[in-house]
């Protein structure tokens, strides 16, 4: 059973940075691909970002091209985010979760097509 944990939210500053962290456990074939998710108060859960753990499928939200970037660390199991140049409208819970990878050039952006899920962590940013 693949089981994810995320780390590293917090209060910041408009224009701060933050790196989000989501360790995973039981990886299998069904969750080579890692996203990240976020759902603002009222709002539904929207994609973020994905990478997988090879490193060669990537894919990020126009909202957040350019400030946020996604990594992995094989040897750790760790998948991050690291969030710059943060805006009010990025306040949200930021969740981590994991598919299966079907073809490198194409990555779910729908919650629905995700697998696993950590329990989130709260990113809120202040003016």
């Amino acid at each position: 059973q693949v089981q994810l944990v995320e780390s590293g939210g917090g209060l910041v500053q408009v224009g701060g940075s933050l790196r989000l962290s989501c360790a995973a456990s039981g990886r299998t074939r069904d969750s080579e691909l890692m996203g990240w998710f976020r759902q603002a108060p009222g709002k539904d859960r929207e994609f973020v970002a994905a990478i997988s753990w090879s490193g060669r499928s990537t894919s990020y939200a126009d909202s957040v091209k350019g400030r946020f970037t996604s990594s992995v660390d094989n040897a750790k199991n760790t998948v991050y985010l690291q969030m710059n140049s943060l805006k009010p409208e990025d306040t949200a819970v930021y969740y981590c979760a994991a598919t299966i990878l079907l073809n490198i050039n194409y990555v779910p952006v729908v919650p629905s097509e995700y697998n696993y899920w950590g329990q989130g962590t709260q990113v809120t940013v202040s003016s």
